[in-house]
């Protein structure tokens, strides 16, 4: 049976992807006589949070996903980014394919919680395989065979080409999430005092929030300050 091996390459954002997304390619070798018909390859991408330092800045935007550092021991595991599943071409004895890699700005998301909270350097990234090959056999008929639940590929995610992905559709925005009910809290309280960007509604709550109680300032008039 033919023994596939996995590597992948350096990972790059893509400019021109419908979504935020992330190109990684894989590499894909055959070690045996046996050629490859096609791979239905499923690639589940885990990040690797343990295989890094982290500064104070970053432990403190991490405390919503992991808590205070010393949990981190039994809060910080390995956490699911994306399954992808790939539709491999025949081939003989080397293929490279693109593992693409979806990227969202949905804080519900913990991909997305710890990749806003890493300021620079790079992100252990791993892959773990499973699926089916379909190889032809040295007596030319078509056999079908499973990927072993060993095989997988680590890479090094640098947190720009994340940034980067992101900046391509969101530029210097981000996004939240809202159910609809909060929504509707917030677009009343928007027209009725007429304030007309919801970043500066938000920026109003924040500053009145912080130098004084929220209720002081919902209690004000409507349109007392913009």
């Amino acid at each position: 049976m033919p023994d596939l091996r996995f590597t992948i390459g350096e990972a790059a954002a893509m400019p021109y992807a419908a979504i935020p997304t992330i190109a990684a390619p894989l590499h894909i070798t055959n070690v045996s006589s046996m050629p490859i018909q096609s791979i239905l390859l499923n690639c589940q991408v885990q990040i690797e949070p343990l295989g890094r330092a982290y500064s104070a800045q970053e432990e403190a935007r991490l405390l919503d996903l992991f808590g205070e550092r010393s949990r981190w021991a039994r809060t910080m595991k390995a956490m699911l980014w994306t399954i992808q599943v790939l539709k491999v071409p025949a081939f003989a004895e080397e293929a490279t394919i693109d593992l693409l890699l979806p990227c969202t700005m949905d804080f519900d998301v913990a991909a997305t919680k710890f990749f806003y909270g890493i300021e620079a350097g790079v992100i252990p990234i791993s892959v773990l395989f499973s699926g089916t090959a379909f190889y032809t056999d040295n007596n030319g008929f078509l056999q079908a065979m499973q990927i072993p639940w060993d095989r997988e590929a680590r890479f090094q995610l640098p947190r720009d080409v994340w940034r980067t992905a992101i900046d391509a559709h969101y530029a210097d925005m981000e996004w939240l999430r809202l159910d609809k009910e909060t929504f509707d809290r917030l677009y009343r309280m928007k027209v009725a005092r007429g304030i007309p960007t919801w970043d500066r509604l938000i920026g109003q709550m924040l500053d009145h929030t912080e130098s004084r109680s929220a209720a002081a300032w919902l209690a004000e008039p409507t349109g007392a300050k913009q």
